[in-house]
Formats: structure tokens, sequence, C-alpha cells
């Protein structure tokens, strides 16, 4: 029995001694590192300006005597506009990121009003817009966001004072008047850490938007006593912006990549 319990000890040994010498010629490997993560779940503010284009189909009816004239036209215009608003993501499944949002925009983009069958023009001007919607974006990196909005809008529109073709006022106007549409865009954004730049929780981001808004009938043409003209405009309006804003997330963390 002893000398069984000896050749075992020395087997063991041996054994102890060849994997020991085994792991000491093996080069070291070192464990890999965790993916880059980032968390976009949370509540953000953000605040910018940008450039607008607006379109219009107006349908224009005057009556001469009992005679009733129309025309149908495409006018446009364009401006600037500033806008500040909220919102709150959650991300999903690693890369996916969902949310809700509600902005302002002010400014002033003109597009021209013309009812050339008495020879009248006038600038109508977005004021101010509102809208409040969703968005669903990927994370093509963990600090980059790219992503698709979506919901409802409001605009109001300011009061139309018009001229004749020599450009003398015409003692004619359009009241200001509010309407309701959609809108759909898209963009990117980003977090400032470049460069070296140690920014946490500050964004920018870069969005295309398209807001249509409901057909508005002005048959409210007033004259300088405020009486009606007897002619109406009849006009959709369709309004493009770009815009780019300054965001500030308020616990953002990330990138952070695990160590071993």
């Amino acid at each position: 029995m002893k000398k069984t319990l000896l050749a075992l000890t020395a087997v063991a040994a041996m054994t102890g001694s060849a994997s020991a010498a085994d792991l000491a010629a093996r080069p070291y490997v070192k464990a890999p590192m965790a993916a880059p993560v980032a968390n976009w779940t949370g509540f953000y503010v953000f605040g910018g300006g940008g450039g607008g284009l607006s379109n219009a189909d107006q349908h224009v009816q005057t009556t001469v005597g009992a005679v009733p004239l129309t025309i149908d036209q495409r006018q446009g215009g364009s401006g600037w506009f500033g806008t500040v608003g909220a919102g709150y993501d959650w991300q999903f499944s690693g890369t996916w990121v969902a949310g809700v949002f509600a902005d302002g925009q002010f400014g002033s983009i003109r597009a021209t009003i013309q009812d050339p069958t008495i020879g009248i023009t006038g600038n109508q001007k977005l004021e101010t817009s509102w809208a409040a919607g969703v968005r669903l974006g990927w994370l093509v990196a963990p600090n980059v966001l790219s992503y698709v909005n979506g919901g409802y809008s409001g605009a109001h529109f300011g009061q139309t004072n018009f001229t004749n073709l020599a450009g003398t006022p015409a003692g004619i106007h359009l009241n200001s008047y509010n309407r309701n549409g959609w809108f759909v865009g898209g963009g990117v954004e980003n977090s400032l850490n470049i460069f070296g730049v140690s920014s946490p929780g500050w964004f920018m981001k870069t969005e295309y938007r398209s807001a249509f808004y409901n057909t508005k009938t002005s048959d409210e043409l007033f004259d300088g006593t405020n009486a009606l003209v007897g002619n109406s405009i009849r006009a959709n309006s369709w309004n493009q912006t770009i815009s780019t804003s300054l965001v500030y997330r308020f616990n953002w963390t990330g990138p952070v990549v695990a160590k071993y």
C-alpha cells in the first residue's frame, strides 16, 4: 500500500510539473474586450435654427359683375426660423432608439399670394409653428443616432397686406389665421465628444422636416374700411425646413468599454 501511494504521488508531481511548464511556454493571450456601449434612455432639451422653403397651390376666384373669374397657380418663398424643444428616448434591443418629443418654431418664412385678375400681390408669412410627434432611430455607432420622425403640427400665418403691380399699397389685406396638419422628417444626432474634446451629455442634431397644412379658403379679403371685396383665395401650404440644434441629454452615459 505504501508503495502504491508513493507511485501515485510521483505521477501527480510529474503531471503538475509538465502542466506548469506547458503554461509557461504558451504566449500570453489577453481576453477580448467588450464592445463599446452607450445609454440613450432619458430626457433631453434642444435649441437651434435653420432655413425653410414654402410652397402653396392657390385657387383664386374673383367676381366681375355676375361672372366669376378663376385661376390656379403655385407660389413659393423662403426664410429662416429658430426652434426649441424637449423629448424622451428609450433604447431597446441594443441599437434601436424610440422616443417622443415636442418643439416650437418662430421666425419668418414668406410665400407669395397673388390675385392676378385684379392685379394685387402680397406676402404670407409663417410666423410660428409647433409640432408633437414620435421618432425611431438606429445607432450607426454608440454615439451616433440616425432617425426618422413624424407627427402633428400647427402653424400661425400672419396678416398679408397687398400691393398693386406698381408696389403701391392696394388698401386690401388678408387677416392672420391658424392651420393644422402633419409632418414627416429625419436626421442624424451625434455626440460632441470629438477631436479629443470631452463634452459629456452634449450633442448636435441636423434634421430635415416636411410639413403639410390644411387648405385655407380666404374669403376675408378686406379693403381699408374692413368691407369684403368679393374675392377669395384658396390655398394649401407645404413647408420644408432644415435645422441644426444643440442637444443636452440629462443622464447620458457612454460609450463605456468594459475592461478585464
